[in-house]
């Protein structure tokens, strides 16, 4: 008997290891779910690739000064960065997870009410008993929302043949408990940045391995404090973009980054060069266009929410915080490790961190176009899992890892021979150049990995699996920092680099064990066919 189930369990997880290749041939098919994702997809990537972007261009500005300047500037961008990543991406990951469950509980609401009219005269269903029944065949999740106020807010609709949620344009508008909830914490998060980075500017430096008498520490804590005064802007567009991606609405965030972000690098030579300003220039231009950004994004967000919860009750404060808790533990982890890399190269001195650089900056700037897919795959599990579509969620989340694996072997190709004949432009000097390239292949053979594990972020963020996302990359940065320690006492500057493929490896090993052995929110793939 025991053999007997013991044979059926590995049946099952073998089945569950083949979801990955299922409809494999379809890759490269443009069918209505490549069109989907590649919609939500492609302006992502576009999006999540302009601040890297925007960075690596301030970077070569700033080469020219010198590889001192660089090599500051390298070491607050990346403090800054991981920074505004421990603060924000918890918060911009479940937003758009929120947000989307949300959006998608409207939408079936309404489409359960579209003969409101016809059913009262009958008499046959009520708005609360429609809902009731919904809730009841599992098309709706109980626990997202309040039925009694949704059976009154339909009555009213109804009996005075009027949408209150309309503005002076006709355009409607929303209460979403879940946007509201995120700008406000991203303004709190914002200024709390902003502090820190300000009056901790010099202490966080020398966790960063930058010494007292380094001539990189003045130029590092005039360029880190200046990029603080930004942290609200940066903190509050990331916290729209994330309520935009709830929507499936990329577009608009991904037209007022770049134009941003334009003007950024417009400014750059302006203020570096023209106006001698050095360093300090390269700062004042990024934080303007971070202000402009969030601005125009939070003017275009007034028109289709409503800013201002109805009350203060209505606000998701304690839901954001346990799924955000779990996440910040995540990203506090994965920060550590890029940290701890960065300091240690910049302990082998300034020209192995000139280096190192540009090298991470190319590494994250091309992988994170993955993030596209990423970003693409979440907001259609959110959705599909609320309306327990799994066939869907199975079809999405496979299209999604196969479409992220060509494009990993596709940026291989072009960050390996593009970079090789790059290195130049980043610095003039011999050393650094000479550095850049013993980099380049890690840079270029990590892409196909790299690009697997942010896609299986996308989908343990689009199922809500928020819980094994934190503990299993808690565990891998663990592992991952010790192993950067080791390697860079033995190998320094190419120990630091294989450290960080292993970091990568087992990031995208973490993803394929829970999905593949079909446990958590996948455990239905257990079934004898795949949906």
């Amino acid at each position: 008997m025991n053999h007997s189930c013991s044979n059926n369990t590995n049946a099952e997880l073998k089945m569950s290891l083949f979801v990955f290749f299922k409809d494999a041939r379809l890759v490269f098919k443009l069918d209505a779910l490549s069109r989907e994702i590649l919609g939500i997809a492609l302006p992502s990537a576009l999006a999540v690739a302009a601040d890297p972007l925007a960075s690596l261009i301030d970077t070569a500005f700033i080469g020219h000064l010198g590889p001192v300047e660089l090599a500051a500037a390298g070491v607050s961008i990346a403090l800054f960065n991981q920074a505004s990543r421990i603060t924000i991406f918890p918060l911009v990951s479940i937003t758009t997870s929120f947000v989307a469950e949300e959006d998608t509980i409207e939408r079936m609401n309404i489409k359960a009410s579209k003969n409101i009219d016809d059913a009262k005269l009958s008499g046959i269903e009520t708005p609360k008993n429609q809902l009731l029944q919904d809730i009841e065949n599992g098309k709706i999740h109980k626990e997202n929302i309040d039925v009694e106020k949704y059976a009154a807010n339909n009555d009213t609709n109804v009996e005075d043949g009027t949408n209150k949620s309309k503005d002076k344009d006709g355009k409607k508008k929303r209460h979403i408990a879940s946007a509201s909830t995120a700008l406000l914490f991203g303004t709190m998060l914002g200024l709390i940045q902003t502090t820190i980075l300000i009056f901790g500017a010099k202490l966080l430096l020398a966790a960063m391995g930058i010494k007292h008498d380094s001539p990189m520490l003045k130029p590092a804590v005039k360029y880190l404090r200046l990029r603080a005064f930004g942290s609200p802007a940066v903190l509050l567009s990331l916290a729209m973009q994330g309520i935009f991606r709830g929507f499936k609405d990329v577009t608009t965030p991904l037209y007022v980054i770049l134009s941003g972000y334009a003007l950024n690098v417009i400014l750059d030579p302006i203020l570096i060069f023209y106006l001698k300003l050095g360093l300090n220039g390269a700062a004042i231009s990024h934080v303007f266009s971070q202000y402009l950004m969030a601005f125009t994004l939070l003017v275009l967000l007034m028109r289709k929410v409503y800013i201002l919860p109805p009350s203060l009750k209505d606000l998701q404060i304690f839901r954001f915080l346990k799924n955000g808790g779990l996440l910040l533990a995540r990203v506090v982890a994965v920060t550590f490790c890029m940290t701890f890399a960065a300091s240690l190269a910049a302990r082998l001195g300034s020209v192995p961190m000139a280096a190192f650089q540009p090298c991470l900056q190319i590494w994250l700037t091309s992988s994170l176009l993955a993030d596209g897919l990423a970003v693409a795959v979440q907001a259609i599990l959110a959705c599909s899992f609320t309306e327990k579509d799994y066939k869907k969620t199975t079809a999405a989340a496979t299209r999604a890892l196969q479409m992220s694996f060509v494009l990993g072997m596709g940026l291989s190709i072009l960050v390996g021979i593009g970079f090789y004949f790059g290195a130049g432009i980043f610095s003039k000097d011999v050393h650094v150049v000479h550095l850049i390239k013993i980099g380049i292949p890690f840079v270029a053979a990590t892409q196909p990995i790299n690009s697997l594990a942010f896609v299986f972020d996308g989908v343990n963020y689009g199922s809500s699996d928020f819980a094994y996302s934190a503990y299993s990359l808690v565990m891998v940065s663990v592992v991952s920092i010790v192993t950067e320690f080791f390697l860079y006492r033995s190998k320094q500057f190419i120990g630091i680099w294989i450290a960080l493929t292993i970091y990568m490896i087992l990031r995208m090993f973490a993803g394929i064990w829970r999905m593949g052995t079909a446990t958590g929110p996948w455990r239905y793939l257990r079934t004898s066919s795949l949906p």
